[in-house]
């Protein structure tokens, strides 16, 4: 499939998602209900942000007539369980089961797919285990907990040949197809750089507002097996109701805004560019405000060099909104800008000068693309049409995106924590050092052509510049002789 019709394919299946999917079913799914062919999908959590998932899924089964069913639930803590499947028996007359041990799940129920809800420290796991299992797989982000995981994953993802999406839920949106088409066609000359956002505020600090119940204790959670003792993902602790339901504020099962938030972002800008794993990462920031017990900042920045010469940048505060930075991606003839939030259905094209471009045709532009009421509804209907096509390809956020928007954000986290510049060499993690600087003070001295982004069509479109004629003068003076003269 050609890059246009894949854009065109997803563009139509999302839209069928964002007007109320009170549609028809599509050929591939009225032809597996027709054969009796269903999809068994379990869920492996069902806390918070699972329960958007279900909902998603029962639209698109009960208003769409999607060829699924939602056969199983897998939940540590029992309420939560318990609640889950009866919201399910609710909207389509059958309980799921209900379990504690995901891999007992997998085991009994002859599943096709799974949608993984769970803390950040069990990511790897659950999509290894279950990608193993030769089941597709939904997957909230953050993809993994680590770099290292989230490239295991990739791997693991690759030789298996199943459908794997990953819930930054954003990426199903249009515009980023759009604008990356345009960038590679030259649009905005030579990319330089991204910007990018995720601002909040709140009185009583991030991540708490996700309420402390007296029903959680050790006879409902099943501790243990929440921190992954029996796997080595954590240390055995007492039961804690803030760790438990409060997780994204402690390093040990998650990493606050760089995962939780940032990688939203960032995916975004790497599906938009083309961009992929970067070369060198720093991150900064601290706890400024917000001594609350947490370990993660409430103010953070992440800075990643690419090898296409561009740089990105992601940063924010958990502790002021009102005055974030736009999202926008650079260019030496201009720039896209997208504003705040994630839910566009336009962006602006902001031209530099005529005096640069050498072009006065190159003017402002407002760009229309498709609008998409409910993300995370297209995002599923997306997941589907790719297990129903059997066919990796049609996700709008694959693993190997989703990795590379890990390496990103994690290693920006890793880099604040430990006080060091990070840098990618090969799959490997390894310390900074002068070789960077080099390759590109070696790349000027040739005065050789600039990198650019993956799919670049532009040929030396916005990537090159005007000699002024006394640069004929330039030069050193070997033996006193003046280099214009030789």
């Amino acid at each position: 499939m050609s890059d246009q019709a894949r854009r065109n394919f997803l563009k139509t299946t999302a839209s069928l998602a964002a007007v109320g999917v009170a549609t028809a079913a599509t050929s591939k799914t009225a032809a597996a209900a027709s054969t009796g062919s269903r999809l068994r999908i379990g869920f492996i959590g069902v806390g918070g942000r699972a329960q958007k998932h279900i909902s998603s899924l029962l639209t698109l089964r009960n208003e769409a007539g999607r060829a699924i069913d939602l056969v199983a639930v897998c939940d540590v803590y029992s309420i939560a369980n318990s609640s889950s499947a009866a919201k399910i028996e609710k909207a389509t007359e059958a309980r799921p089961a209900e379990y504690v041990d995901y891999r007992e799940m997998i085991a009994k129920e002859d599943l096709d797919a799974v949608v993984i809800s769970t803390p950040d420290h069990w990511h790897h796991r659950h999509i290894v285990d279950s990608l193993n299992a030769g089941l597709h797989v939904y997957a909230e982000k953050p993809m993994t907990k680590t770099v290292e995981q989230a490239i295991d994953v990739a791997d693991t993802w690759e030789g298996s040949g199943k459908v794997m999406q990953v819930g930054v839920q954003s990426t199903s949106l249009p515009v980023w197809d759009e604008a990356r088409a345009r960038i590679q066609n030259g649009q905005l000359g030579k990319v330089l750089g991204y910007q990018t956002e995720f601002f909040r505020n709140s009185s009583m600090g991030q991540w708490r507002y996700y309420k402390l119940d007296a029903k959680m204790t050790p006879k409902t959670v099943d501790w243990d097996r929440f921190l992954g003792v029996e796997e080595g993902l954590a240390e055995p602790q007492p039961f804690d109701r803030a760790a438990y339901a409060q997780w994204r504020r402690f390093w040990q099962f998650g990493s606050g805004m760089f995962s939780d938030l940032f990688v939203h972002r960032t995916t975004s800008m790497l599906k938009a560019t083309g961009l992929r794993y970067p070369r060198r990462v720093v991150g900064a920031g601290g706890i400024f405000l917000e001594y609350d017990g947490r370990d993660v900042p409430d103010v953070a920045t992440v800075v990643a060099d690419f090898d296409e010469g561009v740089q990105g940048l992601v940063t924010a505060t958990m502790a002021n909104q009102n005055s974030r930075i736009p999202q926008c991606i650079r260019g030496h003839h201009g720039s896209f800008v997208f504003g705040n939030g994630e839910k566009f259905d336009s962006f602006d094209f902001v031209a530099e000068r005529p005096q640069v471009t050498l072009n006065s045709s190159i003017k402002d532009e407002k760009i229309a693309t498709e609008k998409i009421r409910d993300t995370t509804l297209a995002h599923h209907a997306n997941f589907l049409d790719a297990v129903e096509a059997d066919d990796p390809s049609l996700v709008n956020n694959p693993p190997d995106l989703g990795a590379a928007a890990i390496a990103v954000v994690l290693l920006g986290a890793k880099s604040y924590r430990e006080g060091r510049y990070l840098q990618l060499d090969g799959k490997q993690i390894v310390d900074a050092d002068s070789s960077w600087a080099e390759k590109w003070e070696a790349k000027s001295e040739s005065r050789d052509l600039p990198n650019h982004v993956a799919g670049w069509k532009a040929g030396t479109k916005g990537s090159t510049l005007v000699e002024p004629d006394y640069q004929k003068l330039e030069g050193p003076w070997i033996d006193g002789k003046d280099p214009a003269s030789v």
